[in-house]
C-alpha cells in the first residue's frame, strides 16, 4: 500500500481532516503526508478509523487545505525517531527534527515513538537512592532510580528553576555512575527555553541533555509528540546504550489541554472539566516507559512537572497523575510568598519507594527515622499554628511556641536553601538532628533512644 495517494478530503476541522479510503488496510498512528494543490507537503497521523474513512491529525496549520484538490498518501509505517550515539547535546523540536543549527543525526537505526510496553515480569524494583542535594527532597521524599515523581506546580510557581536544580546536581551515591538528562518541554514559552538552555551551558551539562522543545507558538497538535520524542530517546540511551536517564517533562498540563482539544475536534464526549474519559490511560501511556528492565543496566527516572489550575490539587491532571505515579512533590504559594526556595510543601509531598531506597548502606541508618519525626513534628506546626490564628499566639502554652519555633527554624534552614546549593545527604540529616534538637527528648518518639544518643550529641556540638 505504500506510495498509494487518495486525492481529496471529506472535511476540514482545525487541525483534523477526514480522509474517504478505499478497502485497503490503513492503521491507528500510521503516518501520512498531506499534499495542498500547490505540492507543499505537511504530516500528519491517523488518529481514528471508521468503516471507509480516516481521521487525520496534521502537525500544523490546515490553511490553504482544498477538499478537492489535496492529496493523502498513508505510508504504512507509525511515526519514527532517528536515533544514535550523536542525541546528547542536541535540540530538537517536538516532532523531532534538528532545530541547533546541525546536522540530522546520522543512523539507520529508527524507533517508534509510541513505545513499546514493558513485560512488567521484565520490571526490575527500583531501590537505588539518587541525591538531588536538595534537603526537602532527599531528607523527607527521596527520589529513587527508576521512579516516576512528579512535580505539582502553581503558575508562577519556581518549578522550571527547581528542575533545573535537580538536573544539574542529581547522582547515585557510592558511584562513579552518570545521568544523562532527556528534556521534553510542551507549550512552554521562548523565555522559559532559554533558561533551561542557558542554564545547562553554565553548568556544563548540557553536552549530557537531549532537548525536545515545542513552543507556545508552535502548533498545539505537536504536544502530543513530544513527550513520545523524548522517551523514546530515553528508552533508547537507557535500555539500548545502557546509561541512567532522567526525564523532565513540562507542563504536562498544556499536554493535557492540547489532547482536549483534539478530543472535542472530534466530537468525543467529554468527561471531568471537558477532558476526554481516556486521559487516564492516555498519562498512563508516558509514565509506565519509566523504570528498569532486566537485561540492561541502564534506568529511566522520570519527573513530570504540572502546573494545577488555580493551584487546584484535585484537579483531574493532578488528580490522575497521582494515582499512577509513586508520590508527588507539590510546590506551595504560601511559603514561596515568604521567601522560601524551594517551596515544597512537606506534608503533601510524597514519596512511595522512598523506604525501599534508604537506610543503614544506601543513605545513613537515622535517614527513616529523622524523616519521620521532621514529618510528624511539622504537622503539629500546622495544628498549632491554625490554632494561634484562632486564639492569638499569647494564648499558646510553651510547648506550642517551642513547636512554633520548630516551625520557623525548619522552612528557614530546611526548606530554604540555594539555588546552586548542593547538600549532601549527611548534610541533609545533620541539619534535621539540629532542628529537632529545638524540641524536648520526649517529643522525638519516632526515634529510637540509641539513634538520639548516636546522633543528637554531634547536632549540639
Amino acid at each position: 500500500m505504500k506510495g498509494i495517494e487518495y486525492r481529496g478530503i471529506s472535511s476540514v476541522d482545525g487541525p483534523i481532516i477526514v480522509v474517504r479510503r478505499a478497502e485497503k488496510e490503513v492503521f491507528y498512528n500510521e503516518i501520512v503526508y498531506v499534499r495542498d494543490k500547490k505540492g507543499e507537503k505537511k504530516t500528519g497521523r491517523v488518529i481514528d478509523l471508521n468503516e471507509d474513512t480516516a481521521i487525520v491529525q496534521i502537525f500544523g496549520s490546515t490553511t490553504g487545505l482544498d477538499l478537492d484538490e489535496t492529496s493523502v498518501e498513508f505510508l504504512d509505517e507509525p511515526m519514527e525517531l532517528r536515533v544514535g550515539t550523536g542525541l546528547l547535546g542536541r535540540i530538537f523540536n517536538g516532532l523531532g527534527e534538528p532545530i541547533d543549527g546541525l546536522a540530522p543525526i546520522v543512523s539507520s537505526e529508527k524507533i517508534d515513538v509510541n513505545g513499546m510496553p514493558i513485560n512488567p515480569y521484565a520490571r526490575v524494583y527500583p531501590r537505588d537512592f539518587i541525591q538531588t542535594g536538595i534537603s526537602s527532597i532527599d531528607g523527607m521524599n527521596t527520589l529513587i532510580r527508576g521512579q516516576k515523581l512528579p512535580i505539582f506546580s502553581g503558575n508562577g510557581l519556581p518549578h522550571n528553576r527547581l528542575a533545573a536544580q535537580i538536573i544539574r546536581q542529581a547522582k547515585i551515591l557510592n558511584s562513579d555512575e552518570q545521568f544523562v538528562m532527556v528534556f521534553a518541554g510542551m507549550g512552554i514559552k521562548y523565555d522559559q527555553a532559554q533558561f533551561f538552555i542557558k542554564s545547562f551551558e553554565e553548568s556544563g551539562v548540557l553536552s549530557k541533555v537531549v532537548m525536545f522543545q515545542s513552543l507556545a507558538d508552535a502548533p498545539s497538535i505537536e504536544r502530543i509528540i513530544t513527550p513520545r520524542c523524548a522517551l523514546t530517546a530515553a528508552e533508547y540511551l537507557a535500555y539500548k546504550k545502557n546509561m541512567h536517564v532522567l526525564v523532565v517533562m513540562t507542563d504536562m498540563t498544556n499536554y493535557c489541554e492540547a489532547l482536549r482539544e483534539i478530543s472535542t475536534t472530534l466530537g468525543e464526549v467529554p468527561g471531568r472539566k471537558g477532558y476526554p474519559g481516556y486521559l487516564y490511560s492516555n498519562l498512563a501511556e508516558l509514565y509506565e516507559r519509566a523504570g528498569k528492565i532486566k537485561g540492561s543496566t541502564g534506568s529511566i527516572t522520570q519527573i513530570p512537572i504540572l502546573t494545577m489550575p488555580n493551584d487546584d490539587i484535585s484537579h483531574p491532571i493532578p488528580d490522575l497523575t497521582g494515582y499512577i505515579t509513586e508520590g508527588q512533590i507539590v510546590l506551595d504559594r504560601e511559603l514561596s510568598q515568604k521567601g522560601v526556595y524551594p517551596p515544597v510543601s512537606a506534608l503533601p509531598s510524597l514519596s512511595r519507594l522512598m523506604k525501599d531506597g534508604i537506610g543503614k548502606g544506601m543513605t545513613r541508618e537515622d535517614h527513616s527515622a529523622v524523616s519521620s519525626q521532621l514529618f510528624a513534628a511539622y504537622s503539629k506546626v500546622k495544628s498549632i499554628r491554625n490554632l494561634a490564628s484562632i486564639i492569638g499566639e499569647e494564648e499558646l502554652s510553651a510547648e506550642d511556641k517551642m513547636y512554633m519555633k520548630f516551625g520557623e527554624e525548619l522552612e528557614a534552614q530546611f526548606f530554604t536553601q540555594g539555588e546552586f546549593e548542593d547538600r549532601s545527604i549527611e548534610e541533609t540529616l545533620d541539619l534535621g538532628w539540629k532542628l529537632l534538637r529545638l524540641l524536648p527528648r520526649n517529643e522525638l518518639y519516632r526515634i529510637k533512644p540509641e539513634l538520639i544518643e548516636k546522633y543528637m550529641p554531634k547536632a549540639e556540638e
